[in-house]
């Protein structure tokens, strides 16, 4: 009996057992499957759930594991995709597919070396392994060398023909480069061969808009959007083309839907911010870009554009102006805090341009007079008596600088160097044909704002109240020629989530001719404003120095330029004759003869803003008088301008990424 009641018991047992095991099974199969269709509508989010969920059932799911790699890479969770991809290579370890993936997520991550070992490894089994092929010619974009990309991508079309990536992946290089009528031979081949595959569309749409074929990008995003209603990415690319059309209630129009599918999307909000913008509804245009920073407070191109719009919209005295400065005094304050006073005085001054009459002009003064400005800490506190915000502090130090700078240069000359308007260089910054980005419409002109903004500061450079927005180059030329700017500049960007390529190239304003290209490319946080300050700091560099003399007395003179402009005790400078010197016609410098020199000037006691030296005659008749030019003596051999290099392009980075 009792043998009887045990049979029945373990009998009842695996009964129960296998009956959870066949449960756990169906389950597990229902995850899968429903995992693999989310996949398929390229939603990972649920795709992702689902896979988790048979992980949780069989840790040791290969295939579940290699999917939850590929939707967390979808989704930009490198971290997380690496994870996940290693440990389904643990699982398959034969698997070339997983040491693609991983060998993409790594160069997504930056981790190029290892990237590349991955790769060697794969292509000394498979040498033609087609995923390997296309990730080393991502690999040489993530490096820079876009020439040895195009030529592994040429490669792949010529041994996969047919093949909608390889066709693809040409083009939108080719497109990155300028040579539009050769990648759309390829992209025709691809619509040809996969007419029924939105994607397609959708890359020779970008292409088109790319090359200002507007119309035509706009046609196939139609078409793209037809074969898939739902394709957000199309909405937002044909949101920006009409955008970049002028047809901005469109633009608007198209912003909304994908703010409707997606309240978060900060690029949607922004859009539509931008479009108001441009049809003059500057009050909701602040409004909408606002909504839209406080989703995404680091979006530097929305917090860029909205003090844009600010600064255009608003009286000085507004209470909407001190609210956006407070944001930059208390990042001032933030690095002041972590002793990095440049960056504090960036912000500093960023915050005052949009609340010039903040109480907080007082920290600035005294970051000022610490970085050994006495003077301009001086005038900052000076300005805010007239204004009316003074306090006991403020006037005991003005009155104690009062004195203590009895005998400096000003003094001693009679000149107030801070009202001096000698600025030796007019430059015009420009975006030409509305340039965007993926991710922000109009990105070309938001970072030429904010170049120029950087440039008022520059005491030797003058930026001209132009129109940044220009339709090609030929009015970009014509408009700073006729304003008489000695160089214009034309800003072009290329941004992604992470990473951001800023290209100025410099061109020569009497002649059109190119003088120079500057370029940067930045990744984390503040990539715009740290970009734009290296820019800025590249140009800076490669302008030469150029001064006037302001007065003479016997053998001294009185220079504009000083210790903020980089002169030194003991620096030498030639002399030329008033309005001898011109621009060249190419690159970056002046033209003038020798007979046009007139003395030398050997600088002996410098202030923050000039300088006093010791004149030297150049030939028998002494001839330097005020007004003549003060310039830094030519170096042998020296090529001052720096060319254009091959630059790291995030957004077709992204684009062939997306590819996949």
């Amino acid at each position: 009996m009792r043998r009887n009641v045990k049979a029945i018991s373990i009998g009842l047992f695996l009964l129960i057992s296998l009956t959870v095991f066949i449960q756990a099974q169906q389950n597990l199969s229902s995850w899968y499957e429903q995992g693999q269709r989310a996949m398929v509508q390229e939603d990972w989010y649920t795709a992702a759930e689902a896979f988790l969920e048979v992980l949780k059932i069989n840790p040791s799911h290969a295939d579940a594991t290699a999917a939850l790699a590929e939707c967390y890479f979808e989704l930009r969770e490198y971290d997380q995709a690496l994870s996940w991809v290693q440990k389904a290579r643990a699982l398959s370890r034969s698997s070339m597919s997983l040491a693609n993936l991983e060998a993409f997520i790594l160069i997504a991550m930056g981790k190029l070396d290892t990237a590349a070992s991955v790769l060697a490894d794969i292509l000394s089994r498979e040498p033609y392994n087609k995923d390997a092929l296309f990730a080393t010619a991502e690999l040489e974009l993530a490096k820079g060398k876009i020439g040895e990309a195009l030529k592994k991508y040429r490669e792949a079309v010529n041994r996969y023909p047919d093949d909608r990536q390889a066709l693809l992946s040409l083009a939108l290089v080719l497109g990155s480069l300028g040579e539009y009528d050769t990648a759309r031979t390829y992209v025709t081949k691809a619509v040809t061969l996969h007419s029924d595959d939105y994607r397609v569309h959708y890359y020779a749409a970008y292409l088109d808009a790319l090359a200002g074929k507007l119309d035509s990008a706009a046609n196939s995003l139609d078409i793209a959007l037809t074969l898939k209603p739902t394709f957000q990415a199309g909405r937002a690319l044909l949101a920006t083309v009409r955008y970049r059309a002028n047809r901005f209630e469109e633009a608007s129009r198209l912003a909304d839907q994908l703010i409707a599918a997606n309240r978060n999307d900060v690029s949607a909000w922004y859009i539509k911010g931008m479009a108001f913008v441009r049809l003059g509804r500057l009050s909701e245009a602040r409004q909408i870009l606002a909504m839209a920073l406080s989703i995404d407070k680091d979006d530097e191109f929305v917090r860029s554009a909205l003090e844009d719009v600010v600064l255009k919209s608003t009286a000085v005295e507004s209470a909407e102006r001190a609210n956006w400065a407070e944001w930059h005094f208390k990042k001032a304050r933030e690095y002041l805090s972590n002793n990095l006073s440049q960056e504090a005085l960036f912000e500093y001054r960023r915050a005052l341009r949009i609340n010039p009459y903040a109480a907080e002009r007082q920290e600035y003064a005294e970051l000022l007079r610490i970085q050994g400005y006495p003077g301009r800490q001086l005038e900052e506190l000076k300005f805010l008596q007239d204004i009316g915000r003074s306090n006991r502090t403020i006037n005991d130090t003005v009155e104690a600088y009062n004195s203590l700078l009895y005998d400096t240069l000003p003094r001693i000359w009679q000149v107030n160097p801070y009202t001096l308007q000698n600025r030796h260089w007019k430059l015009a910054v420009f975006s030409v044909g509305a340039q965007s980005g993926m991710k922000h419409v109009d990105a070309g002109a938001v970072v030429a704002s904010y170049l120029q903004d950087i440039l008022t500061q520059d005491g030797n450079i003058l930026t001209m109240p132009l129109e940044i927005r220009q339709t090609s180059f030929s009015t970009a030329y014509r408009t700073a020629r006729e304003a008489g700017a000695d160089y214009f500049l034309i800003v072009s960007v290329k941004e992604q989530d992470r990473d951001l390529s800023i290209q100025v190239d410099m061109y020569v304003g009497r002649t059109g001719s190119r003088a120079a290209s500057f370029s940067v490319y930045k990744v984390g946080q503040d990539r715009l404003r740290n970009g734009s300050r290296q820019i800025v700091s590249q140009l800076q560099n490669f302008l030469p120095f150029r001064a006037v003399i302001l007065q003479r007395k016997a053998g001294l003179v009185l220079i504009d330029k000083g210790k903020a402009d980089g002169v030194e005790k003991g620096n030498s400078y030639q002399i030329i004759k008033k309005g001898s010197a011109t621009v060249k016609n190419e690159g970056i410098g002046l033209i003038y003869t020798q007979q046009d020199v007139i003395g030398t000037v050997v600088i002996d006691t410098v202030d923050e803003l000039i300088a006093q030296g010791t004149v030297t005659r150049a030939g028998f008749y002494d001839e330097i008088t005020s007004g003549d030019e003060v310039i830094a003596l030519p170096e042998k051999g020296a090529n001052p301008v720096p060319q254009k290099n091959e630059t790291i392009d995030p957004e077709l980075r992204d684009l062939l990424r997306t590819l996949r």
